[in-house]
């Protein structure tokens, strides 16, 4: 037992802690070294991305786990050069990194997500964090029955052996006697720091009681892990701004302890202060502190941000002790704007690294963000039954979304910025026309009307599928049926959003999404009747395969043109009908041979573009070609959309009735359809609701 507890002793000695960290088993780094090896230390989770018609890179370290980071590229990329920037000794290691923006957007989800993803990261071996205490206090006497401290804000031991002795040079002689070679004493200099006061006094009474003797006098020192809590908000800790009666600097700094005075003899003793019970001083040894809505602190707090920031230490009646802290804080636009109005507080502003965040605007990223508040888990009616989700809410809550993010412009309305935002094909227009607006948007001095700053947030979305599992028809029906979605969505604009201009804008969108809502259903609808899933779908590529066989040297007297399907590698026979052609392309408003032809050759490219990068490209995002060909296909299979609408509607023949029947089977068997819904997709495609 006494050689157990000796083995423990001689692991938790600094001179051990210096072997592991010469050996590599250990690191002495600042947090923005650490922060910044988490998330470029391995090359393979670094990637080129284009966003918006731009190049810019994607970090993988924030794309990991269930709920993971969706999108925030120009903001995520903000943050690392930031901290990259820091960890070289730029200066950014003197300021914040505060996110602004839109409430609902993700910001308070990014800082959380990056504390969750540092603590995992520190929470390795090699990467932890260690600290030191003073043990045995109570042979030196003065501490009454306090007889063990630890460094109130987490000092790493490679501080204190840089501090062992008054002057740098004998620091350095006595590194160099413990085996630390020049280079390294170079390397570890660099992240020099003095201990902070309370560590320096004890420090200093431990030797005078040792008679200078420095191995005695290390004797009383322990090295220890840092706690990783999130609950205790060690290592990584959250402020949250508080009204102004009840907020304090004590919150952020700590305050004087009664109860260490009841201990401790000599009153100049600057441990007399409890630094723990602010939130700083928790996380200052290579932590994250993350300042929630930090302009709605009353103004001493944030002066005393101020101070921390700049002068990286927390100061008390004019005793110092260092942080090592990364701060990131958030703020919503409105708070931001009236802080600025007071021209008095522009210091802080100079100390912050500030980045816009704007709402998502990649529709394939908000059906992802969507999926995550409709929540992955079954759900369930009052009573307990199993709820069924319409296949076509996801798309109609998230088309909306969008669309409301979308500022207006002359050179592209909302659909072809939506679709080229998501990188999909808009007609003629091209990624550029959005890059050039969104240039132009971006320059603007109110940030309010950049690129994406404005639109129905998160929690909006959230809000909206509350109101749709809370009505009668939900629960009745024991369906989320898409169609009343954008009924839930109008009681939250009318309900939540306060400005008229706001509201007629979003209303105008809530239309547009409920025409895109009503061709999903158009194209559902005949794929239902022709009892194939895929059936618009391979009619598409039968479009776009024929238009690009049409010209082929190849072709014989009888039409058929033998071409190479992408996916599969096969030799593929299509018939070319020019009938079926050039009736698509009249439903797409193309009248001249000539215009004719343009498309064609815009259809052609695009196809060459895509199946280089994606062979299983479908064209159904281009939702106009899709239009077309869904009602070209509808008049000749069935005599028009017409002729089916009063099929489904009048029931009273058995024919009609079983043509119904069959379609609502398909529906649920092939579709992901229930009754409910797949009865209602059919009643509103009777309707005449949101026709284009």
């Amino acid at each position: 037992m006494a050689q157990k507890t000796s083995k423990m002793k001689s692991i938790n000695t600094l001179e051990f802690h210096l072997k592991e960290v010469l050996s590599g088993n250990r690191r002495f780094e600042n947090v923005f070294q650490s922060v910044s090896r988490m998330i470029l230390g391995d090359p393979k989770k670094i990637e080129k991305v284009t966003v918006n018609g731009r190049m810019t890179y994607d970090f993988k370290v924030f794309r990991e786990g269930r709920k993971h980071i969706i999108g925030m590229y120009d903001e995520i990329n903000s943050f690392v050069s930031f901290v990259k920037d820091a960890a070289d000794g730029g200066s950014s290691s003197e300021m914040a990194f505060v996110i602004i923006g839109e409430p609902g957007n993700g910001k308070t989800y990014f800082v959380d997500y990056l504390g969750k993803i540092y603590r995992d990261f520190i929470a390795i071996p090699e990467n932890r964090r260690y600290s030191f205490r003073f043990a045995n206090l109570d042979k030196i006497g003065g501490y009454g029955k306090i007889t063990s401290i630890e460094s109130q804000t987490f000092e790493d031991p490679m501080t204190l052996l840089m501090n062992i002795f008054e002057s740098r040079d004998e620091n350095v002689e006595y590194l160099k006697k413990l085996g630390v070679k020049d280079a390294q004493i170079t390397k570890f200099y660099k992240n020099y720091r003095p201990l902070g006061a309370c560590s320096y006094y004890i420090f200093e009474q431990i030797k005078e009681f040792a008679g200078g003797d420095i191995a005695k006098a290390l004797e009383f020192i322990e090295v220890f892990p840092v706690p990783i809590s999130e609950s205790r908000g060690t290592l990584t800790g959250k402020y949250a701004a508080k009204d102004k009666i009840t907020s304090s600097a004590v919150d952020l700094l700590g305050d004087e302890s009664i109860t260490r005075l009841l201990h401790i003899t000599n009153t100049d003793n600057p441990y007399r202060f409890d630094l723990r019970r602010g939130a700083l001083a928790r996380v200052a040894g290579g932590g994250i502190h993350f300042a929630d809505e930090i302009f709605k602190n009353k103004k001493d707090l944030v002066q005393v941000y101020l101070g921390v920031i700049q002068n990286r230490t927390i100061e008390i009646e004019g005793f110092k002790w260092p942080l090592d802290t990364l701060i990131v804080a958030t703020s919503n636009n409105a708070e931001f704007s009236r802080f600025l109005e007071e021209k008095e507080q522009a210091p802080i502003v100079d100390r912050c690294r500030l980045t816009y965040m704007s709402h998502n605007t990649n529709l394939k990223l908000q059906k992802e963000l969507t999926a995550f508040s409709i929540g992955s888990l079954e759900k369930t009616t009052f009573v307990g039954e199993k709820l069924h989700i319409d296949p076509n809410l996801n798309f109609a809550i998230s088309a909306t979304m969008v669309l409301s993010r979308m500022p207006l412009s002359d050179k592209l309305n909302p659909i072809e910025m939506m679709k080229l935002s998501a990188g999909e094909v808009a007609g003629e227009k091209s990624i550029k026309t959005l890059s050039e607006v969104i240039n132009d948007l971006n320059n603007a001095p109110d940030v309010t009307k950049r690129f994406g700053q404005k639109g129905l947030g998160h929690r909006n979305l959230g809000r909206a599928i509350q109101i749709l599992l809370e009505r009668s028809e939900t629960q009745e029906g024991q369906c989320m049926y898409a169609g009343d979605t954008f009924k839930a969505i109008e009681t939250v604009i009318l309900d939540y959003v306060h400005d008229s201009n706001d509201r007629t804008k979003y209303m105008n969108d809530l239309k547009i999404a409920k025409g895109l809502h009503r061709e999903n259903v158009l194209t559902t609808i005949f794929n239902a009747y022709m009892d194939e899933p895929n059936a618009i779908e391979k009619d598409v590529m039968n479009y776009v395969n024929m238009i690009i066989g049409i010209d082929a040297k190849n072709l014989g007297p009888d039409k058929i043109w033998t071409y190479q399907d992408p996916q599969t590698g096969k030799l593929v026979p299509l018939k070319i009908d020019e009938t079926f052609i050039n009736s698509v392309e009249e439903r797409l408003g193309l009248k001249s041979s000539e215009q004719k032809q343009s498309f064609r050759t815009t259809i052609t490219k695009i196809y060459g573009q895509k199946m280089i990068k994606d062979p299983n490209y479908n064209f159904m995002d281009n939702n106009d070609l899709v239009k077309a060909v869904t009602d070209v296909r509808l008049k000749s299979d069935i005599a028009g959309a017409g002729s089916l609408v009063g099929a489904l509607s009048n029931r009273t023949n058995e024919e009609n009735q079983k043509l119904y029947n069959r379609m609502i089977t398909t529906m649920i068997s092939k579709l992901g359809y229930c009754n409910t819904c797949a009865q209602k997709t059919i009643e509103y495609f009777c309707t005449q609701d949101d026709q284009n």
